[in-house]
C-alpha cells in the first residue's frame, strides 16, 4: 500500500512540476513578446510631397504607391502585395476574435476569463493578423482608446498594415448572443426581423447610417451582418436576425441595410458589410441550427433552393463588401455533401461564376477547429461533412473551394506549411489577399486608421439617434387582436386604469396606470411573453440558441390561461421565432407582437401614444403539427395559419 501512495505522490508531484514549468514558460514567453513590442512602439515618419503629407508606413524614406492616397486603388494593392512576404500574406487570411480589457487595456497575454483570445502582440506582430472581431466591449471612450492603441501597435510592423475590427450586431434592444456578450451604449433598435415588420426601406437605410456612425466612432469598420437568410423554417434559432420569410421583402431590405452602412460605394465614411449566410441558412432540417452537429443538414424537400438566393441579389446590387457562407451541408444539391465553405460548387461555381461575385468570401467562425482551453474543447468545430480530414486538409479544401479568409481561427502556421510544401500556390494566396487589401484601402485605413477620441462621446448614443431607434421600435410592433369590451376596443388602454402586470417594468407602467399586485382588483392584466424554446444540453454556446418547439408548455401555459380567463388581458409577445399560441390568441383581449423593443416603446402603443403600424414578417402556425408538416425550404406553407404573413391592425 505504501508503494501505491508513493507512486501516486510521485505522479502528482511530477504533474505539478510540469504544470508549474509550463506556467513559467508561458509567462516568460509573453513577457518577452510584450517587451519587444513595447520597445518597438514609435511613430512612423511622414513624407511631404507637393503640399500633401503621407505616412511612410515602411519607413524607407520615399513615397511608395501603397502609401500614396493619390495613386489608383489597383496600383496601391499591387505595390503592397509585391512588398509582402508570405507570412504577411497568410496573416491576412485569418479573422479571429481579439480581447479587450475592461478599461480599454491591450491584452498582452491570453485572458483566463476570455478563453478565445490570444495575446494581442502575438496576433499582430508574430502571426501578422490584421482582421479581428470583438465580443464583449467596454464603454465607448475606453473602446476608442483601445482601438487607437491597437492601430499604433499595427503601425510598428514592417509594412504598417492597419487593423480592421468587426462586430456582430450591437444595436438591438435584445441581441442574438445576449446582452452580456454584445451589449453597448449604442442607440437601441428592433432586431432585423423588426425592421422587416415595418416594411420600411428608408427606415432601414437610416438605421444603417446611424449604426455606421456609431461603429466608426469606436473603430468598428466591418459589420458581420446583415443576414439575408429566409425564415421559411419557423423552428430555426436565428429568425430574429433575418428579414422574414418573403424573399422579395428580404432582398429589398438587405439592399437598404447595406446601402445604409456602406453608402453608394466603400469609402472612409463606410462600414463594410459581410452579408450572410450564403446560399441561405434558413432551411435547416427540423429547424436545428448548423452550429451543432445534429443541425448540419440544410434540406430542400420543396425543391426551393433558388428561392433562398433571391435576398442575396439585393446584397449584390448594393455591392456588399463580403459574403459569409453558412456551416450547413446543402443535402443533395451538389456532387458532395460537405459544408458550404468546403463546397466548390457553392462558392466558386454558384457565387463566383454564376453570380459574378468578386468580393471577399470569409467563412463562418470555427469551421476548422473548435474553441477551448488546455486541450479541452468547449465549442466544437463546425467542420460538417469533412470531419475526417486533418486541419491542413480542411484549410486546403476551403481555399480550393474559393474561400479568402477563415473566421474565428488563427491557424497561420498550418497555412504557411501548406504554401511552403507546394500544396497551395502563392499565386492562389495572392488572389485572396488582393480582395482583402482592397477593402482596407477602400475604407481609408491606410491613410488614417485612427478615430477622434474627443468625438466618440458626442456620437455614440446621441440623443437623436436614440430617439430614432425608439421610433423604429414602436413602428415594428404588430397589433393582431383588439376585442371590443362593453362597446369599446380593449386597446388602447385608458390611462389610470388599474392593471396587474407580469414581465414588464412596474415603474414604466406606473407612468400610465395604477399597478396592483392583486389580479382580482385589476381592471386589466398586461403580460409580456416570449416565444417558447426547447432547452438543450450541448456545449456552452447552445444556451444562446432558442430552437425546437414553439408552443407553450406546462406550467406556464396554465398560468397564462388562468390570467386570461379571469381578467381582460393584453398579451405582448416578443417573437424571435413564430410562436404557436392558438389559445392565447383566442382568450386574450388584446394581442401585440414585438421583435425586440423596450418596455417604454411597447407601453407607448398599449396606452395609445403611438398607433401600431407593423405587419407580421412571417406567418404564425396554428399548431405544432402544422409546423412539423411544413417543408423547411418553402415559405407560407404551414397550412391554415393562425395569422398570415402581413397581418396587422391599427387603432
Amino acid at each position: 500500500m505504501k508503494k501505491v501512495f508513493k507512486f501516486i505522490a510521485w505522479t502528482l508531484g511530477t504533474l505539478l512540476a510540469v504544470l508549474l514549468l509550463a506556467f513559467v514558460v508561458f509567462q516568460l514567453y509573453f513577457m518577452e513578446i510584450n517587451r519587444q513590442a513595447k520597445k518597438a512602439l514609435k511613430e512612423k515618419p511622414t513624407l511631404t510631397e507637393n503640399g500633401h503629407t503621407f505616412r511612410d508606413l515602411n519607413a524607407n524614406g520615399k513615397l511608395d504607391p501603397y502609401e500614396d492616397s493619390h495613386a489608383t486603388l489597383e496600383a496601391r494593392i499591387e505595390d503592397l502585395l509585391s512588398q509582402m512576404n508570405i507570412e504577411e500574406k497568410v496573416g491576412q487570411m485569418w479573422h479571429p476574435p481579439i480581447g479587450i480589457g475592461a478599461e480599454g487595456e491591450i491584452l498582452g497575454k491570453p485572458d483566463p476569463g476570455a478563453i478565445f483570445f490570444n495575446s494581442t502582440y502575438h496576433l499582430l506582430l508574430h502571426k501578422k493578423i490584421s482582421h479581428f472581431n470583438l465580443f464583449k466591449i467596454p464603454n465607448p471612450a475606453a473602446h476608442a482608446a483601445w482601438y487607437n492603441k491597437l492601430q499604433k501597435i499595427a503601425e510598428q510592423d514592417r509594412l504598417g498594415i492597419p487593423v480592421t475590427i468587426s462586430s456582430d450586431p450591437r444595436h438591438g434592444a435584445l441581441n442574438f448572443l445576449g446582452n452580456d456578450m454584445l451589449s453597448s451604449q449604442f442607440s437601441k433598435w428592433p432586431e432585423p426581423i423588426g425592421l422587416a415588420a415595418t416594411g420600411d426601406s428608408l427606415l432601414t437605410v437610416e438605421f444603417g447610417r446611424i449604426a455606421s456612425q456609431e461603429y466608426r466612432a469606436v473603430g468598428i469598420r466591418t459589420a458581420l451582418h446583415p443576414m439575408a437568410d429566409l425564415a421559411t423554417e419557423p423552428r430555426w434559432a436565428r429568425i430574429n436576425g433575418t428579414f422574414g420569410e418573403d424573399a422579395g421583402l428580404s432582398a429589398r431590405l438587405t439592399a437598404a441595410y447595406i446601402f445604409g452602412f456602406q453608402g453608394d460605394s466603400l469609402g472612409s465614411e463606410s462600414v463594410a458589410c459581410m452579408t450572410k449566410h450564403w446560399p441561405g441558412g434558413g432551411p435547416q432540417e427540423k429547424g436545428d441550427d448548423a452550429h451543432f452537429r445534429y443541425g448540419m443538414n440544410q434540406v430542400y424537400p420543396g425543391k426551393n433552393f433558388d428561392y433562398h438566393l433571391i435576398p442575396f441579389e439585393g446584397a449584390f446590387k448594393a455591392h456588399t463588401a463580403a459574403i459569409m457562407p453558412y456551416y450547413g451541408v446543402p443535402v443533395g444539391q451538389t456532387s458532395e455533401d460537405v459544408g458550404m465553405s468546403f463546397n466548390k460548387e457553392i462558392i466558386t461555381d454558384l457565387l463566383r461564376k454564376k453570380h459574378g461575385y468578386d468580393g471577399v468570401v470569409c467563412t463562418d467562425w470555427g469551421i476548422l477547429k473548435g474553441f477551448g482551453i488546455l486541450g479541452w474543447e468547449l465549442v466544437e468545430a463546425k467542420d460538417h461533412g469533412v470531419r475526417h480530414l486533418s486541419v491542413p486538409e480542411k484549410i486546403k479544401k476551403a481555399i480550393e473551394a474559393g474561400v479568402d479568409q477563415f473566421g474565428g481561427n488563427d491557424l497561420t502556421d498550418e497555412l504557411l506549411q501548406l504554401v511552403r510544401s507546394g500544396a497551395i500556390g502563392e499565386q492562389r494566396i495572392d488572389e485572396s489577399v488582393r480582395r482583402l487589401l482592397r477593402v482596407k484601402f477602400q475604407l481609408g485605413l491606410f491613410d488614417n486608421p485612427y478615430v477622434d477620441e474627443g468625438k466618440t462621446g458626442e456620437i455614440v448614443g446621441r440623443a437623436d439617434f436614440v430617439e430614432k431607434g425608439l421610433l423604429a421600435q414602436k413602428k415594428c410592433i404588430v397589433l393582431l387582436k383588439n376585442d371590443t369590451l362593453a362597446s369599446t376596443p380593449a386597446l388602447p388602454l385608458q390611462r389610470r386604469a388599474k392593471v396587474y402586470v407580469e414581465n414588464i417594468s412596474r415603474e414604466a407602467v406606473s407612468k400610465y396606470a395604477t399597478v396592483t399586485d392583486s389580479l382580482a382588483d385589476a381592471d386589466f392584466a398586461i403580460l409580456r411573453l416570449q416565444t417558447p424554446w426547447e432547452p438543450r444540453n450541448g456545449d456552452f454556446i447552445e444556451s444562446f440558441f432558442h430552437q425546437g418547439y414553439l408552443d407553450f408548455k406546462e406550467p406556464e401555459r396554465s398560468h397564462i390561461l388562468d390570467i386570461l380567463m379571469k381578467k381582460p388581458t393584453i398579451v405582448c409577445i416578443y417573437m424571435d421565432r413564430p410562436a404557436v399560441m392558438p389559445e392565447i390568441a383566442a382568450y386574450s383581449a388584446g394581442l401585440l407582437v414585438d421583435f425586440g423593443v423596450s418596455d417604454e416603446a411597447l407601453l407607448k402603443v398599449v396606452f395609445g401614444g403611438f398607433n401600431p403600424t407593423g405587419r407580421l414578417p412571417f406567418e404564425l402556425p396554428a399548431s405544432m403539427q402544422s409546423v412539423e408538416r411544413q417543408q423547411e425550404d418553402v415559405p407560407f406553407d404551414s397550412g391554415d395559419a393562425l395569422f398570415k404573413f402581413g397581418a396587422g391592425l391599427g387603432y
